[in-house]
């Protein structure tokens, strides 16, 4: 499997260690195949050539960078086409859990929960509705998926991926892009590469070596061109010293010649950096704008600093994907109307997939008999639906029913379901006359094109701790307090980048908090409020510790009074910004405790974006993770709660036990870096790899997931075959339910490779249904692909021969079963 370097690949190679040879071997062979062929001499290919023969160098350029729309959707970007030669208009909308545009459109459950199912034609079903809505909502091109691998916890963007392992997420993109593109959207895969943090994401230098690329990052994104995909989006950060979407490694090496990508490369928004070095490294075009792609490229042109031929190579690559997709040609598929009621069924099907069950003790669940009766909802992401993360990844959704309404519709007219608050996340009026002066307390309204100003006092009564709400419809308002600014609008970050639920109020005005402890007195107040061209409203709000304790003490009397308690905790994490802890935030944790003390037949559901420490956990009853479920979240959480369902997730991601016990823990150059530079030292141990290597005991484990049934693992067997090792073993219902199972196949390292390699790597999984005591004979191909590791020395994949250990269970830890088979070359 050693690949074959030509002379001018290997001196390319030389100072780079990402960098990999034109002509190795790998998944790219098909696609370097299949890109031969389109080269060839095609109507497609006359079609392009001669577009790109008539246009002019104004024209090629307008078609390599954004513009604004004359008729804007809500999208996100816009590239003007040309019309004397018949070629239109590109529209690009957001879309990771859904079309984000201004309309209404499907909002599907985030991707951790889609991977959570780990099921790959569940993906493309789920690929195929955003699709079909993307064109009915009059967009060209999807601005998804994202395949980044979760590496740190923090990272503000989990949820929008696939999770940790890149096995698992390369078979999810592969599929989901099918889904989009079967429906003659084009899919754009991001962002590439390593864009694994939000914090510094601008700027962070990643540092790391070509195994760890190879094995650990890239392996989506090339699943991702075996896919088909039209077009890759690069990532704002560096990569080994160099702009991603400036580096030749990545854009051409990797990308053209390794895997025979033929699509077009676009920047994230904003993320050129500069005109030459990006257009000549394989950067195609400049989103938002032509900063870079626009005047300065025509300059470079005429002034003989870039070959127009580079600029013919990049509108080419646009130009095949648009003909491919029929857009040249009038070929493309019509733009049907969007279809709410099948979107709505895949989301609903998709949220109780991923419905992950991460802890019921003594059957807690699903809630039955007198605990299904008298049921205590506490929490406000329990009376308000908590549909998606913020972001790009926010949609308007067509509905969305609140969990306790749901909860109460299932347990039906007999049963008692009470609510309490618990947590305020929009707050109370501030108490009569403590604000000196006029301030409407209902809502001070500020007519268009005028500006409310206010100076006064805020009169403390007794020192405490005090989170500061300001809800408003326009632009938001300046608040100071005792001279400082409370809701500063950080350089860069539009409103665009907050979170989905936590800050928006039930009657749709935005909401920004600050939490600071003040004492007993008189704090001198500052407010601008600017009615703009629509005018707007504002109002303060304010949670204190006195409150809060009042709130925390209704919750408890209302747990008492039921036989069980079903708490929803949330986690609004958005793009732009990290979190900063794994603990749930605000006083979360103190409600729990004081919940679960009351009743301890309390089941927590998690609204969060990714792993969270659980110091609560040991006295909770059950503890049953939803992601953020999208539109149909809670009927999917109710049907779980009640046994309508099994929950089918399993974690694609490992939950740490708390913030010093996981892989980016205590090296800050890991995470989050410094003096700029992020280096990945954990090689190929990432993920529940990492917990592996060092023996550390996770709070729960990658795979991990309970059904309500139980299921036994018998006899394994493996043989190698042309394509790998088969792996076979018997799973059996052991339980009186029906009931979901995620069998998984791990593989130990290889004693013939002189390489760093993980513990044990995920060779496979099967998803299963098996009925009460069935019992069902699966097969699992680990692939050869699977089985190598990347040779930095070859450049290339080899493969990983001798006696490898092979397991079979039910997570990265529940390993049932074990044997050994003989791997050769």
């Amino acid at each position: 499997m050693s690949p074959t370097l030509s002379r001018r690949s290997a001196l390319r190679l030389l100072g780079s260690a990402v960098a990999v040879a034109a002509a190795a071997t790998g998944t790219g062979t098909a696609a370097g195949a299949h890109a031969a062929t389109r080269r060839g001499d095609t109507p497609a290919n006359r079609r392009v050539e001669g577009l790109i023969a008539r246009l002019t160098l104004d024209e090629k350029i307008s078609l390599l960078h954004g513009a604004t729309d004359p008729d804007p959707l809500g999208q996100a970007g816009y590239v003007p086409g040309v019309p004397r030669l018949g070629i239109p208009p590109l529209r690009l909308a957001d879309g990771p859990a859904g079309v984000r545009v201004t309309r209404h459109a499907t909002a599907l459950p985030a991707p951790v929960l889609l991977a959570a199912a780990f099921d790959p034609d569940l993906a493309r079903r789920y690929g195929q509705v955003i699709g079909r809505e993307g064109r009915a909502l009059g967009q060209d091109v999807l601005l998804s998926p994202m395949v980044n691998l979760v590496r740190t916890p923090y990272g503000g963007r989990n949820f929008e991926t696939f999770g940790e392992d890149p096995l698992a997420a390369a078979d999810l993109v592969a599929a989901e892009i099918r889904g989009i593109q079967d429906e003659g959207l084009v899919a754009t895969v991001k962002h590439f590469a390593l864009n694994n943090q939000e914090k510094d994401r601008m700027s962070v230098d990643v540092r790391i070596d070509e195994q760890t690329l190879h094995e650990v990052e890239l392996r989506a994104f090339e699943a991702a061109v075996d896919a088909g995909v039209g077009a890759v989006m690069g990532a704002y950060n560096k990569v080994n010293g160099t702009f991603a979407c400036e580096s030749g490694p990545l854009l051409t090496d990797v990308l053209r010649e390794r895997w025979g990508f033929e699509g077009w490369v676009m920047t994230d928004w904003s993320a050129a950096h500069s005109t030459v070095a990006s257009i000549t490294a394989g950067l195609d075009m400049e989103m938002p704008d032509g900063t870079y792609f626009g005047a300065p490229l025509k300059k470079a042109v005429r002034d003989g600093g870039v070959s127009e031929r580079y600029v013919d190579r990049a509108v080419r690559r646009v130009l095949t994907v648009m003909d491919r997709f029929g857009l040249l040609d009038g070929s493309a598929p019509s733009r049907r109307e969007r279809d709410p009621a099948a979107g709505a069924a895949v989301a609903l099907e998709v949220a109780k997939a991923g419905a992950t069950l991460l802890r019921n003790e003594d059957r807690a669940l699903p809630l039955a008999g007198a605990a299904a009766r008298s049921i205590a909802v506490v929490g406000p992401t329990g009376a308000f639906p908590f549909v998606s993360g913020g972001g790009s990844a926010h949609v308007v959704p067509d509905r969305a029913e609140s969990p306790l309404d749901a909860i109460r519709a299932r347990a039906g007219r007999g049963a008692h379901v009470s609510y309490a608050l618990g947590e305020d996340l929009y707050g109370k009026p501030l108490p009569d006359g403590a604000l000196s002066g006029a301030v409407d307390p209902e809502g001070q309204e500020v007519p268009a094109g005028r500006t409310w100003t206010y100076e006064g006092t805020l009169t403390v009564a007794d020192a405490d701790e005090w989170t500061l709400v300001v809800h408003y419809s326009g632009e938001r308002p300046l608040v100071r307090l005792d001279g400082e600014d409370l809701y500063p609008v950080r350089a860069g970050y539009a409103e665009y980048f907050q979170g989905g639920l936590v800050t928006a109020a039930p009657d749709g005005l935005s909401v920004r908090r600050r939490t600071l402890r003040l004492g007993a007195g008189a704090h001198k107040v500052e407010i601008t409020a600017k009615g703009g061209a629509r005018g707007q409203v504002f109002r303060l709000r304010r949670v204190t510790g006195a409150t809060r304790a009042q709130d925390v003490a209704e919750a408890v009397r209302t747990a008492r009074a039921a036989r069980s308690v079903v708490l929803f905790a949330y986690e609004d994490a958005t793009e732009g910004q990290d979190r900063t802890t794994l603990a749930l935030p605000g006083h979360q944790a103190e409600l729990i405790e004081a919940v679960t003390a009351a009743n301890p037949r309390t089941t927590v559901v998690l609204n969060t974006s990714s792993s969270t420490a659980m110091p609560w956990l040991p006295r909770t009853a059950a503890v049953l993770q939803m992601y953020y479920p999208g539109q149909e979240g809670a009927a999917a959480t109710a049907a779980v709660l009640f046994g309508d369902c099994d929950p089918g997730g399993r974690l694609t991601q490992t939950f740490p036990a708390d913030d010093a016990h996981h892989p980016v823990a205590g090296d800050p150059l890991r995470y989050p870096g410094g003096d700029g530079v992020e280096e990945y030292s954990e090689g190929v141990h990432a993920g529940h790899r990492w917990y592996d290597a060092q023996g550390v005991r996770p709070l729960f484990p990658f795979g991990h997931g309970l059904s309500y049934t139980s299921f036994a693992y018998e006899d394994l067997r493996v043989r190698e075959s042309r394509r790998g090792l088969e792996v076979t073993f018997t799973v059996r219902n052991t339980g009186r339910r029906d009931g979901v199972e995620v069998a998984q196949v791990y593989v130990g390292r290889s004693p013939d490779l002189r390489l760093d390699q993980a513990v044990r790597i995920l060779g496979g999984y099967r998803r299963l249904t098996l009925r009460a005591g069935e019992r069902r004979r699966v097969g699992v191909t680990v692939t050869r692909r699977t089985l190598s590791s990347w040779d930095a020395k070859r450049h290339g994949w080899v493969l990983g021969t001798g006696r490898r250990t092979v397991w079979a269970g039910s997570s990265s830890r529940a390993l049932r079963l074990r044997t050994t088979a003989e791997v050769t070359s």
